[in-house]
């Protein structure tokens, strides 16, 4: 039996998202004792006490499906961002909802518009749909380039992506640039705006810059507008797969109705609604990225190697003398887990997650083995 000819055309070669290895797995194959993870984006202390808590104190109640509408967990997210509870939903994770948005908006008529260097899902979710990605290059400096984007919208343009901090090179748009560019933004299909959806998963090591925007500003006046974050980086919560977004209660009302039964899990609905009530530890991380980003940034000033100005928790180092797999492979064989940036077209350039301060000083002590400084 030939499978290939039964599955849709273009999902035929589909290439999968590659994440990275578990600490455990590299162990075991590459033999060492040592291994820091430094690859993808997680919060290095981990999640709230809290938050731990919640999880020990509903295990046992395991056996029951999860509430399907995660109404504590929209409650307490209503409370805190002042906002009614249509407007927001749950999903496991950005990914799904990501996922979620293409399945419910997009045609394979349809263009989607994504920053050139940018997360790699939104392409993938726009061709799973045969949808067709309309691809911009990058301003100086590794910035979306918002004017040029919103200048590439034609007649077929169903939805603009844009990831505020940029993941994986850490930059961000400003208020005063997204203002512009929301205020630009014309009818295209069917006398409608086209949808603007902005990734804010790093939004809490973003809003650290004076001029970084809160893009919950901008959704009562522009229906358009979905807006995704998600528990997995500050919150530390990444295995649990929580993540959830805000909309015009229309918008949520069909992402209800197609998002599958209980994807969010019980455990994950309890740790989120923890996490939410211990601001001191949001802070605790916040804290944390800012002084270690500036270890790093003076320790590759001494090495002498490019990096790109960031405002998330990781940063993007050029690989020089290097590329970027190589120098990947080096410092996986000396126990320090990085990512290699080929797959968003960076190949002479790898991203490295900001952990602790022992994380962060072996990664630069194996990098001087490698390069020999």
């Amino acid at each position: 039996m030939d499978i290939a000819k039964l599955i849709r055309k273009n999902c035929q070669g589909f290439e999968p998202y590659v994440a990275g290895k578990p600490i455990e797995t590299i162990k075991r194959e590459l033999k060492l004792k040592k291994i820091v993870k430094l690859a993808s984006n997680e919060n290095p202390i981990g999640p709230s006490k809290k938050a731990v808590k919640a999880i020990k104190d509903n295990a046992a109640k395991a056996f029951f499906y999860p509430d399907s509408n995660s109404y504590t967990l929209k409650h307490a997210l209503s409370s805190k961002h002042k906002l009614p509870e249509n407007n927001i939903f749950t999903a496991a994770g950005g990914d799904e909802i990501i996922e979620l948005v293409a399945r419910l908006f997009f045609n394979p008529s349809d263009e989607i518009i994504i920053s050139q260097h940018s997360f790699v899902r939104y392409e993938m979710a726009a061709r799973l749909m045969n949808s067709k990605p309309v691809i911009i290059p990058m301003r100086e400096g590794f910035i979306q380039d918002l004017p040029a984007m919103a200048k590439a919208c034609s007649a077929n343009t169903k939805a603009i992506f844009i990831t505020n901090p940029n993941n994986p090179t850490g930059t961000y748009n400003s208020k005063a640039a997204l203002s512009s560019f929301l205020a630009s933004i014309k009818p295209t299909i069917n006398g409608q705006k086209p949808l603007i959806i902005i990734d804010e998963a790093y939004f809490e090591y973003g809003k650290l810059q004076k001029d970084y925007p809160d893009s919950l500003e901008y959704l009562k006046k522009n229906e358009n507008l979905i807006i995704l974050r998600t528990f997995s980086k500050i919150y530390g919560l990444a295995g649990l797969r929580v993540g959830y977004g805000f909309a015009h209660k229309d918008i949520v009302d069909y992402i209800e109705r197609i998002r599958p039964p209980f994807n969010v899990n019980s455990l994950a609905q309890a740790a989120a609604v923890a996490s939410l009530s211990d601001s001191a530890q949001i802070k605790k991380g916040q804290s944390l990225i800012r002084k270690e980003k500036e270890f790093l940034e003076k320790e590759l000033k001494k090495l002498a190697m490019d990096y790109v100005k960031s405002a998330a928790n990781f940063i993007l180092i050029k690989s020089s003398p290097l590329k970027g797999k190589d120098l990947f492979v080096a410092l996986l064989k000396k126990g320090v887990i990085v990512r290699a940036m080929d797959e968003y077209e960076l190949p002479d350039w790898i991203r490295l997650t900001i952990g602790l301060h022992d994380e962060n000083k072996m990664f630069i002590d194996k990098i001087k083995e490698v390069l020999n400084k």
